[in-house]
């Protein structure tokens, strides 16, 4: 497996990623193309992929998938609580959904949300909201719809689908089928609203479940611990990741990442050396798949796509997709 020590996640929401594609008539090799995780890893159902590695098979399967028909919000109710091992388990021995959704928030690194997620609380509802700006730009509304719809899966089958919504709001107006969303969760969804979340009823969150074991919680909570201290390393070359697509961007000098991640410039470049990488090689694979990306997806013109990717020029861009894809961006873009 990919040795790079970024923030780990369990396979098992890979392997959700890849069933959900094959469904889609995507298969693996395409999905899995660049990652590094092995197919031997997948079928093991146990091990760990590092966030990188799953933000890549996203960007396989965001290019892959039919422009129409299959969308963040569909992938996201393929997971329940099982996908998340220990985490889920925790989840369901809680006394009431109130607490579960504290303690899925409390341990969040162990699920596969991108979004940053807060609780919130009004006078007659609890829930949660969802600030997707921690996401690269390309994936964000995809990723924001994925971690709503596991949301809504989960909090379903923790209530045993007694769950009593009270709102489901989006900023925007995603892919998603409001009549389907109401059949399933009672209540229709509202689009252009001030924030994203999910409410629930005050009351309903409270209510204890039958069966509750206070003995059982503890030690899942416990397993949620030792889980968080080895998700949670987090190697050079995914800060660096983290950087390039978010507030430094892909302009950003070897001299500014390090002076950003408080490193000399020869440090950086020596750790990323002991992970296998180089600074150049790691800008160089973000570039190319936000271009494929801003390519298959956009109607941006190849000089509005380079200075996106905060080439100088649209020349500078054509040469380096010329070397990476054997084609010209314009013919890349004719033949999607």
């Amino acid at each position: 497996m990919h040795q790079s020590n970024d923030k780990l996640h369990p396979v098992a929401i890979s392997q959700v990623m890849l069933n959900f594609a094959q469904r889609n008539g995507i298969d693996r090799q395409t999905c899995l193309l660049g990652t590094g995780i092995l197919e031997s890893e997948l079928s093991s159902g146990e091990g760990l992929v590092t966030r990188t590695q799953e933000m890549r098979l996203i960007e396989n399967l965001m290019l892959a998938l039919p422009e129409v028909g299959a969308s963040g919000f569909e992938l996201g109710l393929q997971y329940n609580l099982a996908t998340f091992g220990v985490w889920g388990f925790a989840l369901r021995t809680c006394k009431t959904l109130r607490e579960a959704v504290a303690l899925g928030v409390r341990y969040l690194p162990l699920s596969t949300a991108y979004c940053r997620i807060l609780l919130c609380e009004e006078e007659d509802a609890f829930g949660i909201t969802f600030d997707p700006d921690p996401i690269p730009p390309h994936l964000r509304q995809f990723l924001l719809e994925r971690d709503m719809a596991t949301s809504l899966n989960l909090a379903r089958e923790i209530s045993l689908q007694g769950a009593e919504f009270k709102a489901i709001e989006f900023t925007g107006t995603p892919d998603v089928d409001a009549a389907a969303l109401k059949a399933l969760c009672g209540i229709a969804p509202t689009f252009g609203a001030g924030s994203n979340r999910i409410m629930v009823n005050r009351a309903g969150a409270s209510r204890p479940f039958s069966g509750y074991d206070p003995a059982l919680t503890r030690m899942l909570e416990q397993q949620c611990q030792q889980r968080m201290d080895t998700v949670e390393s987090s190697g050079i070359a995914g800060k660096v990741r983290q950087k390039l697509l978010g507030e430094l961007g892909l302009g950003a000098s070897l001299n500014d990442m390090a002076r950003d991640l408080a490193l000399s410039t020869r440090s950086l470049r020596r750790k990323l050396e002991q992970e296998g990488t180089s600074y150049r090689d790691l800008v160089e694979e973000e570039r190319r798949q936000l271009a494929l990306q801003l390519l298959g997806n956009t109607t941006m013109k190849i000089e509005e796509v380079a200075a996106h990717l905060a080439y100088t020029d649209a020349g500078g861009f054509v040469r380096a997709f010329r070397r990476w894809q054997g084609c010209s961006p314009s013919t890349y873009r004719e033949n999607e």
